[in-house]
């Protein structure tokens, strides 16, 4: 039974639209921004989903993002922060389709899917020089941008690339584009199980099904897939007209033995432009970044912090605790909010500003007399 998608969060500066849909720990709601002016895609928790460790993939999905989203295939991650009502949330780039949708319509002609493969590549080769594994390529996780353009979402079970990140190994499977290790729980992710993802992805977009799914129904239970997938026996795609060389290329994305695949995205993607030149179709250009940016600012894996909100709020008595730090007033002591103990005492402030003005109106009143007696007055 589907959960029912929870009520939209009041977020400063957004206008509530429409519920997008709702995954395994969160909802996406469509928002207006309105400074500056745009739709915007929001993804919300579940309140009743705030632990640790949902926290932590949280946070490690929109720290991601922000640092994958300057690359043109991957969507644009606009904040990230607190809802009023405390749930955590971040606003993103809204693409109004998705390849799942656009396949299931009819199957996609190979000058799309090899443009789309091109792109994906060079999106997840960005992400493998970082030293992260999206760990979940799938036709429903390529989004088409507003331009009409494929770009890659949902990095809610990313991980390193290097398994020392101190975060416990999970088991993510999106039958039937994982691949055979990762459905035998010998690695949770790597390069070329998203290799072999990709592969599965684009066979399914131009065959309008995935690679080992029977043609009727009734055959393709999850247990005759992952037995199908383990055995990795490729079928040649059930498309008229396409150059063997097409069968040549996913055949190898998706062989068996890891070893036996593409060594990187990047091979695979030259692959895709090969068979374009071969096809008379432009290649597609393969975009990825340099390693200096790969090598700057690393996720934190385990962070679990509660972060934001954007918006902060002047905290009661904060001109007075800046002022007795400023005159060094109760001796470094602190109440439990982490301000002055000084701070935190207004009759006992009053009294000391009392006596203070008291003294200076006394002195005030000896420098009058002082004058008098001089005769200057």
């Amino acid at each position: 039974m589907a959960r029912r998608v929870s009520s939209p969060p009041v977020i400063g500066g957004y206008s509530y639209v429409r519920p997008l849909g709702s995954g395994g720990f969160a909802d996406v709601f469509l928002y207006e921004q309105d400074m500056p002016r745009r739709v915007s895609a929001v993804k919300v928790l579940f309140a009743d989903a705030l632990n640790p460790e949902v926290r932590r993939a949280f946070n490690v999905e929109a720290d991601i993002m922000a640092k994958l989203s300057a690359h043109p295939a991957i969507v644009t991650i606009y904040q990230a922060s607190i809802s009023a009502d405390g749930r955590p949330y971040f606003a993103m780039e809204y693409c109004p389709d998705t390849m799942s949708a656009r396949y299931k319509k009819e199957p996609l002609d190979i000058v799309e899917v090899l443009d789309t493969g091109v792109r994906i590549a060079g999106a997840l080769e960005t992400a493998h020089r970082a030293g992260l594994l999206h760990r979940d390529i799938k036709p429903s996780n390529v989004l088409i941008n507003a331009l009409g353009s494929p770009v890659l979402a949902d990095f809610g079970i990313a991980a390193a690339v290097s398994a020392d990140d101190g975060v416990p190994e999970i088991f993510a499977m999106s039958i039937p584009w994982s691949a055979p290790e990762v459905l035998q729980e010998r690695v949770s992710g790597s390069v070329p199980s998203e290799i072999w993802s990709l592969g599965a992805t684009l066979y399914t977009l131009l065959a309008g099904r995935s690679p080992f799914e029977a043609s009727t129904r009734e055959k393709n239970t999850r247990e005759q897939l992952v037995r199908r997938i383990t055995a990795a026996r490729y079928t040649a795609l059930p498309v008229d007209g396409l150059p063997p060389r097409i069968d040549e290329i996913l055949s190898k994305a998706m062989h068996r033995d890891p070893a036996k695949r593409f060594a990187t995205m990047a091979e695979f993607a030259e692959q895709l432009r090969w068979a374009q030149y071969e096809l008379g179709i432009p290649s597609t250009s393969f975009d990825v970044a340099s390693p200096e940016w790969a090598a700057a600012s690393p996720i934190r894996f385990k962070d679990t912090r509660q972060r934001g909100p954007v918006v902060t709020t002047v905290e009661k008595y904060s001109r007075r605790a800046a002022r007795a730090m400023r005159q060094g007033d109760g001796g470094g002591a602190v109440d439990r909010d982490g301000i002055p103990v000084a701070a935190t005492q207004p009759s006992a402030l009053r009294a000391g500003l009392v006596g203070a003005g008291i003294g200076a109106g006394l002195l005030a009143v000896a420098g009058v007399a002082a004058l008098f007696l001089t005769g200057a007055l």
